[in-house]
């Protein structure tokens, strides 16, 4: 599947460099660019439009007062030289909040996101089966069995979580806060987005925990409770 784009930014770097981007990837077709929310507008009401890359502060119309004004909105990631906006483009449900100048590696973990809310997952009701060692999930209308020790670390994406394991991953509807619950005490809240096997943590500073080669942040809130527990 083939998503289609429309990149609006007043400035030409901006626009440049995320056209570069998307070239990268072979999934994602670029129908346009524009300098304007309203050349924008008029470009929406002629293409169908995927994936808006916008960008907030702009002349005349701002990118956030105009995506809150379309009628039919495509899935959209805000960008913008100013971190204050960030809260703003969460409200409006946007896939991500992408801070210029925007490296390849921030872009694409965006990407990422977008691509994980387009598949088509099955809504879980049920509880997952636990046991001492390992997890049942439930997953394509089976009951996976999860090793607790092959869990690297848990991701949340919004309604979802996505379990990261050594040799492949799962992603099902949970809350990373109840899921928590359902796993032993060697599994550290890091963020309110994610979740880490302690057994797994190779290093770690003061704002993040390394596993493997994946970069985890240890959030504001979280700092002190992960601090006691890797010095304790």
């Amino acid at each position: 599947m083939t998503y289609k784009c429309l990149i609006v930014d007043d400035e030409e770097l901006a626009r440049r460099l995320l056209t570069n981007h998307l070239a990268q990837l072979k999934d994602f077709e670029l129908v346009a660019t524009c300098e304007s929310a309203i050349e924008a507008s008029a470009l929406l009401k002629e293409h169908s439009i995927d994936l808006l890359f916008l960008d907030i502060e702009m002349p005349v119309l701002k990118g956030v007062d105009f995506f809150k004004n379309l009628v039919e909105k495509p899935k959209v990631i805000f960008t913008t030289a100013y971190r204050d906006y960030a809260v703003d483009g969460f409200e409006l449900d946007a896939v991500d909040y992408l801070l210029k100048p925007i490296t390849f590696a921030r872009f694409f973990k965006a990407i990422e996101k977008y691509r994980y809310q387009q598949l088509p997952f099955e809504k879980v009701e049920k509880i997952p089966l636990i046991k001492d060692d390992f997890i049942f999930i439930r997953k394509d209308r089976k009951q996976v069995k999860v090793y607790y020790e092959d869990i690297l670390y848990i991701e949340s994406l919004k309604d979802y979580i996505k379990i990261h394991t050594r040799d492949t991953n799962h992603t099902i509807k949970y809350s990373i806060s109840a899921f928590h619950k359902l796993l032993d005490k060697r599994f550290l809240r890091t963020h309110r987005s994610y979740i880490v096997n302690s057994d797994c943590i190779t290093a770690y500073t003061t704002y993040d925990i390394e596993i493997q080669t994946i970069e985890i942040p240890i959030g504001e809130s979280y700092k002190k409770q992960v601090e006691a527990y890797l010095k304790g």
